[in-house]
């Protein structure tokens, strides 16, 4: 590292010279705790199990015709999912700019994240009681849990700026993707040990899915201590005026701020329409493959292991790529990779698990990199002291406005009854965000926000 980027690293961190680079690391190797905490979460509960669990057990609660009613609405049993996971995202919206506010204007930001990762745990936990025809209270748990991470994350992801300095926030923001696929491929082959062999450990099918749902809850519990331990709150820039009570007021002064950095709005634009795919797909695979293609829950198991395996290769290699040839241009060819991925989806036979294979190893080598590479690029475009409120914005795309694509995912196969028209309808949102995000000047972007160009970007 150059004295000019330790210099740079040491003002991001609020510290200085040899000790505040020590205290820097420690706070980076807690931050990718968090990442190793609740990714389990978004593998085994929303990627792997509890799309098709909930699926079956509304379709045990639906009438003749496949429909369950909640609050008096027709849905399609298929369709609930996806609907649930759209609603989660809606209640984070309304959550999110709040907290962020809340932490920019008092400097809390560890117990606020506290406060989310429980409540998130909790409600993860609680799956355990999902049984029967009780879809209603599935949809609930999902619906907290969902909304909950997303909250999390605002706080999270608001810690990156504080700890890396410009130049190393791509190999940061990278590692703390390897971690969190890292932890959910270990707990995959646990669930993976656990579902083959539940007959071996007196189990029945539906009680090995229930324990991997809430182990994943008491997991993301138990890791999140360290994050708690290891990183530490700074004193906000100014002091605010009841933080909470006034959030709304400050989502109003943050967007009438954004408004004076129009290409950080042009880049978060863009994020917001291609990782509402990004989300779609992680979320809705398994419902995919179980429903459309005909693949046991073993197979599912298996290919999002491998995707965690792989992704773990992958965020690091793009990290690299990045370093030489820019993360702009690293985030469209991965674009371009997952255009492919969904074409490719579209026409795979139902009941070949090789094709299934072959398409998560895709998924995974671009998964990881393209979602930490576009952290650590909008790291970059956030003016100093505002870190939350802008993250809270950058976390609405990330997980808090993609409700989108589950929406139409959902109404895709409500109204046609295929999956394969409902995947397929995504490929536009990785179409129109490769052309968003190559209008964006992302050089200049980084200048307009009066933050150091790195060299490459």
């Amino acid at each position: 590292m150059s004295a000019e980027t330790a210099d740079t690293a040491g003002q991001a961190d609020g510290t200085a010279g040899p000790d505040g680079a020590v205290d820097r690391r420690r706070e980076q190797r807690g931050w990718y705790f968090y990442d190793f905490a609740c990714s389990v979460y978004s593998t085994s509960v929303l990627t792997v199990f509890l799309g098709p669990y909930l699926t079956s057990v509304a379709k045990a609660a639906a009438d003749a015709d496949g429909y369950v009613h909640p609050l008096g609405l027709p849905v399609r049993a298929g369709s609930l999912f996806a609907y649930a996971v759209s609603a989660s995202i809606v209640v984070a919206v309304i959550l999110m700019p709040v907290v962020g506010a809340a932490a920019d204007r008092t400097g809390r930001k560890k117990p606020l994240l506290a406060a989310a990762a429980y409540t998130g745990a909790t409600a993860t936990a609680a799956m355990f009681f999902l049984d029967g025809h009780r879809y209603l209270l599935g949809a609930f748990l999902l619906i907290v849990a969902n909304a909950s991470i997303s909250v999390s994350m605002v706080l999270y992801n608001a810690y990156l700026p504080q700890i890396a300095g410009p130049e190393e926030r791509d190999g940061v923001s990278s590692r703390g993707w390897a971690f969190g696929y890292t932890s959910g491929a270990l707990v995959l082959v646990l669930d993976l040990i656990l579902y083959t062999g539940h007959d071996s450990f007196g189990l029945s099918e539906q009680d090995a899915v229930r324990i991997c749902l809430a182990t994943a809850g008491l997991w993301w519990g138990a890791f999140t201590v360290v994050p708690l331990r290891r990183l530490r709150d700074r004193h906000p820039k100014a002091a605010g005026d009841g933080a909470v009570g006034s959030g709304w007021r400050q989502l109003t002064a943050t967007l009438r701020d954004m408004r004076r950095h129009p290409l950080t709005l042009s880049f978060l634009l863009a994020y917001l329409v291609y990782n509402d795919g990004v989300q779609t797909v992680i979320s809705q695979a398994s419902v995919y493959g179980s429903e459309e293609l005909g693949l046991s829950q073993t197979t599912l198991i298996t290919a999002v292991l491998l995707v965690q395996v792989l992704a773990v290769a992958g965020a690091l290699g793009m990290g690299r790529i990045a370093r030489v040839h820019g993360a702009k241009r690293t985030i469209l060819g991965s674009l371009v990779v997952w255009t492919l991925i969904l074409v490719a989806g579209y026409f795979l036979p139902a009941g070949s698990p090789v094709f299934f294979y072959a398409l998560a190893a895709a998924i995974g080598l671009v998964l990881g990199g393209s979602q930490a590479l576009s952290r650590s690029l909008f790291s970059h475009l956030v003016p100093r002291g505002k870190e939350a409120e802008y993250f809270s914005a950058y976390e609405m795309s990330d997980r808090g406005l993609s409700w989108l694509g589950p929406l139409v995912f959902g109404l895709a196969y409500q109204l046609t009854g295929s999956y394969r028209d409902a995947i397929i309808s995504l490929v536009i949102f990785f179409v129109a965000g490769s052309v968003l995000l190559a209008r964006v000047p992302v050089r200049q972007a980084v200048a307009a926000a009066g933050n150091p160009v790195p060299e490459r970007i």
